[in-house]
């Protein structure tokens, strides 16, 4: 049985922290709702996006809350495209060297890992799964922005595995939260034949909802990390439409924010 996820509030914006991740003072981390922040509605209020048609000015009044709320000067956003690729900052690297990979990549990606103390690394999310992990060992932190594309190529493990490679991690030691995500209640694929490998298929129930939270703990096992060190928010974002922006139910609508960072 999961642990319950802690809502906590910094300055009038509430978030909710996992309660083995919190357990880690080196650490700050925070799953955001969409409350307190500056956008009008159909964005409001603590829209993190840019690319959905909010204000930019109002985007940013809410990007600079959240950094002022959790003290993250470097608080790190990419454009997300529903792949797999993973952006690593690492502190060995110079400058010149990190410039390179961001600009290779563009800032775009769908998973960030980090050993660098003080960068905050952000997902956007409205529906999709945030996977935040740290490796108390190796002082190592990721964040990963699992959608459905993102899950079925499994970006969970080709994360965990860049963890290993680079900063020598080992899935063992890995603490791992998933965040407020579309859940089996709403998970619905009517055109799963085509969308959905058959592998998949035995997370599916007789309406076609499919249970993407067992899908990524199944995937954060495979990769060797513990069951015991892995907490589900088990929260619908379609069903609890006042905490979380949701595509599914909204269409026209915020993202908000899942951030990690070593302090």
């Amino acid at each position: 049985m999961d642990k319950e996820v802690i809502l906590r509030q910094i300055n009038g914006i509430s978030f909710f922290q996992f309660p083995h991740l919190a357990a880690f003072p080196e650490i700050c981390h925070g799953i955001f709702t969409r409350k307190s922040g500056f956008s009008r509605s159909p964005y409001c209020s603590l829209n993190v996006s840019y690319d959905v048609g909010d204000s930019k000015s109002n985007v940013f009044r809410n990007r600079q809350s959240i950094s002022s709320c959790i003290d993250a000067q470097d608080l790190v956003f990419v454009k997300q495209t529903h792949a797999t690729d993973v952006l690593i900052f690492k502190k060995m690297e110079t400058p010149q060297t990190l410039q390179k990979i961001v600009s290779e990549k563009g800032l775009f990606g769908d998973a960030l890992v980090t050993d660098i103390p003080k960068k905050f690394l952000a997902i956007q999310v409205a529906d999709c799964q945030a996977v935040l992990m740290y490796d108390p060992v190796r002082h190592v932190v990721a964040n990963i922005h699992a959608g459905w594309r993102g899950s079925i190529h499994n970006i969970i493990a080709q994360t965990i595995t860049v963890m290993q490679k680079i900063f020598n991690c080992n899935a063992g030691h890995i603490i791992a939260g998933v965040g407020p995500s579309l859940g089996p209640c709403c998970a619905e694929f009517k055109n799963y034949r085509e969308e959905i490998p058959r592998r998949f298929w035995k997370y599916k129930d007789d309406s076609n909802h499919f249970d993407f939270w067992s899908i990524s703990r199944d995937q954060l096992c495979d990769a060797g990390v513990l069951d015991a060190n892995i907490i589900s928010s088990r929260q619908c974002t379609k069903c609890n439409p006042e905490l979380f922006f949701s595509y599914r139910g909204e269409h026209i609508t915020g993202r908000f924010a899942a951030v990690i960072g070593i302090r």
